[in-house]
């Protein structure tokens, strides 16, 4: 049950995520959530396009993830990791280490996306202290996302992300331009020069590189040519650098590939999940890498690698993630994504002729309708929840990621309402 008063003390006392506490932006009531539809208090249902921020790929209170959780739940909620281990937490590593790239041979089980990228951050700081040498340098991209805790923001656009508040109390990194070639574009090798520029100058500093393989996500949901990931592999090689790869929003599927850098057939030393691990249920981050990187960072002073979260390898979370991943390896996924895939060309690249559109993308299970002006959140927002849709835009991006089960139906009304907002004015800032 939820009455105004509960809405009254949500907004008077809990801060969400990107808003005000002086003038928040409007919230709407959730109480129950089905397959592709969330239920409002009032009993209005909408269909939600965000899989909550990427994550409930399987849509929400699917009877397979909640028996995991009521199963492990009879058996245990938690115990420490330290010392002990868990049948979930074994079944669980041995599924991400049969469906990633054969290198990748050691898990580390961490509690969220910005974690597991501090995680592997740490692990290439570690793995140069092993080979007796402090690098402290990462080489990334513009236009890049990794999280929001400390470090993972340090390797953020210093400009053009919702980070540069914190610009000089963070590390500095080296930053290539944003690729500019396009996922189907004609390839240019210049696209790649500035990258290669800074890691000739710079390669005996930098620890590693760290992107987000093909999909650049929050910092504004650009698809690249696999070309470029290609290049800084092989940069990567010819200079003895490590790569990250950050998959945790394009990991499970979502870019049409299970994983994107399946894309340009390229396997990197370190590589980071999350979001749609649980299938959206719980928090929980994977963080793989190479045994040779284990063992170098064994090899450092330090004897081990230096972190360990509290609640690392909770076995609720595990025993969900492994069902998760056990419905991903049954491969139904892969033709749900490439029909919404299908139905997003034919429903959102026409809209690229709008006037209020700078251009409109798809990859996979991913629909990307740039404007020329920010939106205006709250109007926007309010007038998709008015036709029966969650859709949360930011920036100048209204965007789709809608769990894999979406039905065609269902889809093409997220698509109407994307296209009857286009129309109103008032749905963009001056």
């Amino acid at each position: 049950m939820f009455t105004p008063d509960d809405l009254d003390f949500d907004r008077q006392h809990i801060w969400h995520p990107y808003t005000s506490m002086r003038d928040p932006l409007p919230c709407y009531p959730v109480v129950a959530a089905q397959g592709c539809q969330l239920q409002l208090a009032d009993g209005r249902e909408l269909v939600d396009g965000m899989s909550s921020w990427w994550a409930a790929i399987h849509g929400y209170n699917h009877p397979r993830l909640n028996q995991a959780l009521q199963q492990q739940m009879a058996q245990m909620s938690h115990v420490m990791f330290g010392g002990i281990t868990h049948p979930a937490a074994v079944a669980l590593s041995r599924q991400l280490v049969a469906m990633t790239p054969e290198a990748l041979e050691c898990v580390f089980l961490a509690d969220s996306g910005s974690i597991a990228v501090e995680v592997a951050m740490k692990m290439a700081l570690q793995y140069w202290l092993g080979r007796g040498e402090r690098r402290q340098t990462f080489l990334t991209l513009k236009r890049g996302y990794h999280g929001d805790t400390f470090a993972a923001m340090a390797v953020c656009d210093p400009e053009n992300s919702m980070h540069s508040l914190w610009r000089g109390y963070l590390p500095e990194h080296l930053f290539a331009a944003a690729p500019q070639c396009g996922f189907t574009d004609t390839w240019d090798d210049a696209d790649f020069s500035d990258f290669a520029r800074l890691a000739e100058q710079h390669h005996r500093d930098i620890a590693a590189v760290i992107l987000e393989p093909i999909v650049q996500g929050a910092g504004g949901m650009r698809f690249y040519h696999p070309r470029y990931l290609q290049q800084v592999r092989a940069l990567c090689d010819r200079y003895g650098l490590l790569l990250i790869a950050d998959e945790i929003a394009t990991g499970f599927g979502r870019s049409g590939k299970l994983f994107a850098c399946e894309h340009a057939g390229v396997t990197p030393d370190i590589l980071c999940l999350g979001k749609a691990l649980t299938g959206g249920m719980m928090t929980l981050a994977a963080t793989l890498t190479t045994r040779e990187v284990a063992d170098t960072i064994s090899r450092s002073a330090a004897g081990c690698f230096m972190h360990g979260p509290t609640f690392m390898g909770n076995p609720l979370a595990c025993a969900v993630a492994a069902e998760s991943l056990a419905m991903v390896a049954e491969g139904e996924w892969q033709t749900q994504v490439a029909a919404i895939e299908q139905q997003l060309q034919r429903e959102l690249l026409p809209l690229q002729l709008h006037p209020a559109v700078a251009q409109a993308r798809v990859l996979g299970a991913i629909g990307v309708i740039e404007t020329h002006q920010p939106v205006n959140m709250a109007a926007l927002q309010q007038f998709f929840v008015e036709r029966g849709v969650w859709i949360r835009p930011f920036g100048r991006l209204i965007y789709l990621m809608p769990p894999y089960l979406i039905s065609a139906q269902a889809l093409s009304q997220l698509t109407r309402a994307i296209r009857d907002a286009l129309d109103h004015a008032g749905h963009f800032q001056p």
